[in-house]
């Protein structure tokens, strides 16, 4: 499912305009975003946890070449799907 098939499911499940449902999808995205890139957490009961991991400076190597290269360090968005969600899928 990609972003305009989530915006049509949201629209048909709610009863609301496609309009509506795009701004209240966009809406819920900026807010954890907006919330990872401030260092908090963002968790849903029953779905899952949305966090960020450091990862640091590390040595790799270029796959063309072999050369050693510097991986500079970075932040990661990263998903623990809750209880709720686990169980649904089993």
């Amino acid at each position: 499912m990609n972003k305009a098939e989530l915006i049509d499911a949201v629209a048909d499940a709610a009863d609301i305009s496609k309009a509506a449902a795009a701004r209240s999808v966009d809406t819920v995205l900026d807010v954890i975003t907006n919330s990872l890139k401030s260092g908090n957490a963002v968790t849903l009961v029953g779905f899952g946890t949305f966090n960020t991991r450091r990862r640091e400076a590390r040595t790799g190597r270029n796959p063309r070449t072999g050369e050693p290269i510097q991986i500079k360090a970075s932040n990661l968005a990263v998903f623990k799907a809750g209880k709720g969600l686990k169980d649904a899928l089993n």
